[in-house]
């Protein structure tokens, strides 16, 4: 099998297979072996996230929603008019709302890092996808190249053919001609 796999990097890539990088390697094992090269990439990044990944996915993708944003305006209304009506008697956080700017700074300190996080393995996944799709397109291009090469086969082995059968006419019109001269 080992002989095969070498024989066809040498046929299809110009290149021992010990020449090829481990990707490359990898396609053409799986042609020889006539397996798939593509898999599910969000399938395998799901699959693989920790406790603390799956919650800054949650999170992030929470603080990137509209739900998020309306949620917060209304919060924020909510504790500016409390504080303003109750500013006559004793409010707990009078009209700066210094109070307020920092529980919204501490909320920006908390979501940018997770946020970032979560954009980090959002890149990871994207740069899998990438390798997967060169995989693939490197064995679709490979199978490609032979179906080119036994068509081309085919083409040389039936005009072999039909010159055979054409010399043959040659030969008995030939024939014909001299038995009639």
């Amino acid at each position: 099998m080992e002989k095969h796999v070498n024989s066809l990097a040498q046929h299809l890539l110009n290149s021992g297979l010990e020449e090829l990088p481990e990707r490359e390697r990898r396609v053409i094992q799986r042609i020889a072996k006539r397996l798939q090269v593509s898999r599910n990439i969000n399938r395998e990044y799901i699959d693989n996230r920790t406790f603390g990944q799956r919650l800054s996915d949650q999170i992030a993708e929470f603080g990137g929603s509209w739900t998020f944003i309306i949620g917060f305006f209304i919060f924020m209304m909510c504790w500016a008019v409390t504080n303003s009506t109750l500013l006559f008697a004793d409010p707990m956080d009078p009209f700066p709302y210094i109070f307020l700017n920092l529980v919204l700074s501490m909320v920006a300190a908390l979501q940018a890092p997770v946020i970032m996080m979560s954009q980090n393995r959002q890149g990871a996944r994207d740069r899998l996808a990438a390798a997967s799709d060169y995989e693939i397109n490197l064995k679709a291009e490979l199978e490609i190249m032979g179906l080119h090469e036994k068509l081309d086969q085919i083409r040389v082995e039936h005009l072999e053919k039909l010159v055979s059968t054409q010399q043959k006419q040659i030969d008995i019109l030939t024939k014909i001609h001299d038995e009639s001269s």
